[in-house]
């Protein structure tokens, strides 16, 4: 039998399109009911609207219905009753971050970028985050790990883990397959989540650190990052000190970034005079492969850098690290439950 010819010109090939990540369909196409919309008015102040059946949008310069926006592109401009112009657009990750429902403070966008890319969170990693908060640090882990990744959100209060859900949920459209949320202290919760020296990240935003810094170490694979979100120096020196101290991490690494906008009008190029400055430091560090001992620092600081006990260790007492003692405002149960209410979420969530 004669074998057939095929011209390569006329091969078909029958691929299977691979769906969309998660989220990415609701980034483009028409406005639909139930997205978060950004207005900005002539002044570039903004207003952030949820788009509803029969809703409107009212300020003291006039009015307008949901329903001219719903169906329509992203970037037209819609008209109040007396004449106000506002550009109506998607908001940015950075943007819902800023204005989404929150009980606990945020990681600012400029420090989750700078956690992303100096933890190198990448596709298909594992990461465990410790302290969610409100979820703002989640949705760039998520983004960052994509549908094959793993992130394991750990929070010690059941409705700030409420808050959690609701703004992740609401941000990607549903529940996001590589998110595992969990409740509980972190040095509990890690070890039945993940076996010894399987997890690639480890984000710590909480009050006290260094106190997983065992669990975290037994959680790491070698080579893996840690990387710490403190507020105030004090925190900052404990837990280098305490990375140092516990010999299986590499020399910790820290900063903080800061960001300051430009005033573009004309030739009237010039620095705002307000800016983001410090919300948060951040330290880095990697785990050492077992049975490692890491070469011995040759720069050791003066003495009197910190005061110590008889055994060199620094004098702190473990008690003394509150939120109040580190001038962080308490966050009320009654501004909780508000919150959870404006989401949606049930009590028992």
């Amino acid at each position: 039998m004669r074998a057939r010819r095929l011209d390569s010109c006329h091969v078909t090939h029958d691929a299977t399109v691979p769906p969309a990540p998660t989220g990415a369909a609701l980034r483009r196409g028409p406005l639909r009911v139930g997205e978060r919309v950004q207005l900005t008015d002539p002044r570039g102040r903004l207003h952030t609207i949820t788009l509803q059946p029969g809703g409107t949008f009212h300020t003291h310069k006039g009015w307008f219905r949901h329903e001219e926006l719903i169906d329509q592109p992203e970037g037209v401009v819609v008209r109040t009753s007396s004449g106000i112009e506002y550009l109506a657009l998607r908001p940015l990750l950075s943007d819902y971050v800023l204005s989404m429902p929150r009980g606990a403070a945020v990681v600012y966008p400029k420090d989750a970028g700078q956690i992303v890319t100096m933890a190198d969170i990448y596709p298909g990693a594992t990461v465990v985050e410790a302290g969610v908060g409100s979820g703002a640090l989640t949705l760039s882990l998520l983004r960052a790990v994509g549908d094959g990744g793993r992130v394991h959100s750990v929070e010690r209060r059941d409705d700030f883990a409420a808050v959690a859900r609701g703004n992740v949920e609401a941000f990607f459209g549903g529940q996001h397959p590589a998110w595992r949320l969990h409740t509980g202290d972190l040095a509990d919760v890690l070890p039945t989540i993940a076996e010894p020296g399987t997890v690639d990240r480890v984000v710590l935003d909480m009050l006290a650190p260094w106190e997983n810094l065992d669990a975290v170490a037994h959680a790491l694979a070698p080579g893996g990052v840690l990387i710490g979100y403190v507020a105030t120096a004090t925190q900052l020196s404990r837990l280098a000190e305490d990375v140092r101290t516990d010999g299986r991490y590499t020399e910790p690494q820290a900063w903080e970034s800061m960001v300051r906008g430009w005033h573009l009008e004309g030739l009237a190029v010039r620095p705002q005079h307000r800016m983001i400055g410090h919300t948060g430091f951040l330290l880095t560090t990697r785990r050492l492969a077992d049975g490692v001992v890491a070469p011995e620092r040759r720069r050791r600081p003066a003495k009197g850098s910190y005061p110590v006990a008889g055994d060199g260790t620094p004098v702190v007492e473990d008690d003394a690290w509150t939120p109040e003692a580190l001038g962080e405002r308490a966050v009320s149960d009654k501004k909780v439950r508000r919150v959870r209410r404006d989401l949606g979420v049930a009590d028992d969530a």
